[in-house]
């Protein structure tokens, strides 16, 4: 029987703000904003190289936007990098997961950045490969694996969850339990940004189509006569 989710005491809020991309020399977006509060989820769509998975880096701190700010609870995230990160996960494109190492030592070993190592069991049930506990992760299927990755957030709780293509080779299943557990996690006050191109069940989710905030052939051309997005030090 699953535990009744994480609580987290104090509202959070992440606020983005004129966020700019360059990446490879090519503006990805500009002039990007929003705003999510504690509770919130964010959908982030658009097609390919519209700049979803930048996006997300930028606002895991591990990637450095070309202008504007990211706040966390009001204040930029490069004033307070190690306590931003400290609560949030962020779950790209890769699993994270050695070939040699089970998913009970693999999330164990993410539970107990956080001091949760209860939680590992727990989050291997919540996704329904409990039964694949002590199995090395090289024996494991790409959705099982993806499963595994997806337990993290369970096992080492976070108030903010970045998400590239989360449902990315699970099946219907796992899809559902995904949706379930970000449903209780928003109830618990935290907060949830996915990049996706398929349909998910998030209730009251805002949605923001990264195909709107494209550089307009003009800036264009300007950044590429030599006046490009400047990474000034007070970005990010």
């Amino acid at each position: 029987m699953a535990a009744s989710p994480h609580q987290f005491d104090h509202p959070a809020r992440l606020e983005a703000r004129a966020l700019g991309c360059v990446r490879g020399g090519r503006a990805v977006f500009q002039a990007l904003d929003f705003v999510l509060d504690a509770g919130g989820a964010l959908l982030l769509h658009g097609p390919n190289g519209t700049g979803k998975s930048s996006l997300l880096r930028i606002l895991a701190g591990l990637l450095r936007p070309a202008g504007g700010r990211v706040l966390w609870n009001g204040a930029a995230i490069r004033d307070a990098v190690d306590d931003y990160c400290s609560q949030l996960h962020y779950v790209g494109h890769l699993d994270a997961l050695k070939p040699l190492m089970t998913p009970r030592e693999t999330l164990g070993f993410f539970a107990a950045t956080r001091g949760e190592v209860a939680l590992a069991d727990e989050a291997l049930e919540r996704l329904g490969v409990a039964g694949l506990a002590d199995t090395p992760g090289r024996y494991l299927s790409a959705g099982q694996k993806r499963r595994v990755a997806l337990a993290r957030l369970i096992a080492s709780p976070a108030k903010l969850w970045l998400l590239d293509e989360p449902t990315v080779m699970l099946d219907l299943d796992a899809t559902a339990r995904l949706e379930a557990l970000m449903g209780e996690h928003r109830a618990a006050g935290g907060l949830v940004i996915v990049a996706t191109h398929t349909a998910l069940a998030l209730p009251g989710a805002a949605r923001l189509d990264l195909a709107q905030f494209r550089p307009t052939a003009a800036r264009r051309a300007i950044d590429g006569a030599g006046a490009a997005l400047s990474f000034e030090d007070e970005t990010w």
